[in-house]
């Protein structure tokens, strides 16, 4: 005997779901092809491969299709969707009060984390000198991606950090540091005071959001999580341009964040996406209860 479905928000015919799960993986298929292709061959690419190595989130996982809390599909198999979905008079829907009942504490701790970021102003000044935190005072062989070169040697690597100082806010950007940079950054970020820190310019952050989609689903649809994903995957592009690494035969120019002009490049592309950001930030929110 099924459980009795609470009513539905959206209902959708067996064309309609269908057809935006076809997209779905469609989309997502044009950013799995070339990882896993890499993968196969052992290959490694530092900033391609970057959401699929540092985030826990499976591809399988991302390729799957959510409809998210509250739809109802039509004639659909709860068993080609998996074990947070029910059934009854041919249709399937997400047992939403099951997952959050589950998942109380986590979605909690992203919601005050998310609206605590939302309510703060934007900050522009850092200029990606998180990245090269993460290298100094470190060798070519010491550094994380050794394969491949730095733009300038260790030595003026090290010049750039002191005269610019680092003022990262992000935990998870900080713990990579070089033990002789952590000193040198004004705030000195933990787990415990993410909540108190975050704040919506920094890249790192908005990177996150899809670390926070893929937590929340099936509750989110899953284009909402392919979009924290597009987002994530273009900031991570600029994060490793503006990094010490010279990445310019894989084909991305370096932006010299070293000079005014590279910091203006800088500053222009982080308030775009911190704009873009705001926009996902906010309809995680009105997912959650």
């Amino acid at each position: 005997m099924t459980a009795a479905l609470a009513p539905p928000t959206t209902v959708l015919d067996p064309e309609v779901w269908r057809a935006r799960r076809q997209a779905h993986e469609q989309r997502v298929d044009s950013w799995l092809a070339p990882h896993l292709a890499r993968r196969r061959r052992g290959e490694k690419h530092p900033v391609e491969d970057f959401l699929f190595t540092y985030y826990s989130y499976r591809p399988a996982q991302l390729r799957r299709w959510h409809p998210g809390a509250g739809v109802v599909l039509r004639g659909a198999d709860p068993a080609g969707f998996g074990r947070d979905y029910r059934a009854g008079a041919a249709r399937v829907t997400l047992d939403t009060e099951g997952v959050r009942a589950r998942r109380a504490e986590s979605i909690a701790w992203i919601r005050r984390l998310l609206a605590a970021t939302a309510g703060r102003p934007a900050q522009f000044g850092c200029f990606g000198m998180h990245e090269w935190a993460m290298v100094y005072r470190q060798t070519q062989e010491e550094v994380r991606h050794n394969a491949w070169p730095l733009r300038l040697s260790p030595e003026r690597t090290a010049a750039v950090v002191a005269e610019r100082g680092v003022r990262c806010s992000h935990f998870d950007a900080y713990r990579f540091f070089t033990a002789p940079a952590r000193p040198l950054n004004v705030l000195n970020p933990t787990r415990e005071g993410q909540h108190d820190l975050e704040q919506p310019g920094c890249l790192h952050a908005n990177m996150d959001l899809y670390k926070w989609s893929y937590k929340l689903s099936p509750l989110v649809a899953s284009e909402l999580v392919a979009d924290c994903f597009e987002l994530a995957r273009e900031i991570r592009t600029l994060d490793m341009r503006a990094s010490p690494y010279d990445l310019a035969d894989l084909g991305y120019p370096p932006v010299r964040v070293e000079t005014p002009e590279g910091r203006a490049e800088y500053a222009t592309a982080q308030r775009g996406f911190a704009e873009r950001a705001a926009a996902l930030r906010a309809r995680l929110l009105d997912a959650l209860p």
